[in-house]
């Protein structure tokens, strides 16, 4: 990689492999988006978070949600308050440029330096939606009609967007993204995550911990199966609760801080018995 790039190498915070290091530097490079997919609890925002810390920039997050527009992230024309102001305020409501707020693409291409701009979860808004911003992705520009001005970028940020696969994206829009799959942490990485968010724990608690949630998440039918972060904060629970690690696999404490949806709890159940392990069969009860 050139020397005027500048390289992510990972933060103090923040776990990353050698191909996913790789494929933010080559999309720093090639000056394009990363679309980076997984799971839930995979670490796709906090990677946006470690590449800001790592190279010192700001960051700026656009969350999407199911109602978002692409329009907002641009820019939005506040009529109503114009339309206020025209009828009982004192202001100059000529000055159309009063009533232009900027979105979170527009911040990123007017900030004075070269920013992390966070795209999260796309797949959240309609199909039309990632199409819609190939243009000012592609050009680091778009126009406002309303005060026929140009706005540009004055330094390309480091663009981030995250999808949690809900639905597909369009070829168009792929074509034009570096992507990478973040893969669920095996045991020796999740350890390594662990140890940044708990550097002193019990290696009786942590293994007992990490044999019971993977055997958790491999369990038939689990519609959602435990993540990274509720992990980390299970662990938290142990600890606080002062849990015997010697009985961590068969009470299953705290299972709720786990396991978030009664059905679940309940295929949970089904396997236990099915297994014949009926000994305490309310051992999954008070945590409902």
């Amino acid at each position: 990689m050139s020397a005027s790039v500048k390289a992510y190498g990972g933060s103090s915070g923040y776990i990353v492999s050698d191909e996913l290091r790789n494929s933010v530097n080559i999309a720093i490079a090639l000056q394009k988006p990363l679309l980076i997919k997984g799971e839930p609890g995979t670490g796709k925002t906090m990677l946006a978070q470690s590449i800001a810390e790592a190279l010192n920039m700001d960051l700026i997050i656009w969350n999407i949600k199911s109602t978002t527009k692409a329009q907002e992230g641009l820019y939005v024309y506040d009529t109503v308050q114009r339309l206020y102001d025209s009828q009982f305020g004192d202001g100059d409501v000529g000055n159309i440029k009063k009533y232009i707020k900027l979105g979170k693409l527009g911040e990123a291409f007017l900030a004075p330096k070269q920013v992390v701009l966070l795209i999260d979860e796309i797949d959240k808004a309609d199909l039309e939606f990632p199409n819609d911003l190939l243009w000012e992705l592609d050009q680091m520009s778009f126009y406002i009609p309303e005060t026929k001005e140009t706005i540009t970028a004055k330094q390309r940020p480091i663009v981030i967007i995250t999808s949690n696969a809900e639905k597909e994206l369009p070829d168009a829009f792929l074509r034009r993204c570096i992507f990478h799959y973040i893969a669920f942490p095996d045991p020796d990485t999740m350890e390594s995550i662990i140890s940044v968010h708990h550097p002193k724990l019990e290696k009786k608690l942590l293994e007992q911990a990490m044999e019971t949630f993977y055997l958790l998440r491999n369990v038939p039918d689990i519609q959602k199966k435990p993540s990274t972060s509720e992990l980390i904060d299970w662990l938290q629970a142990l600890v606080v609760g002062g849990v015997n690690p010697n009985r961590i696999k068969k009470d299953l404490p705290f299972l709720g801080v786990l396991l978030k949806k009664n059905e679940d709890l309940d295929t949970l159940l089904q396997q236990l018995q099915g297994k014949g392990s009926t000994k305490n069969p309310g051992v999954l009860g008070r945590f409902r």
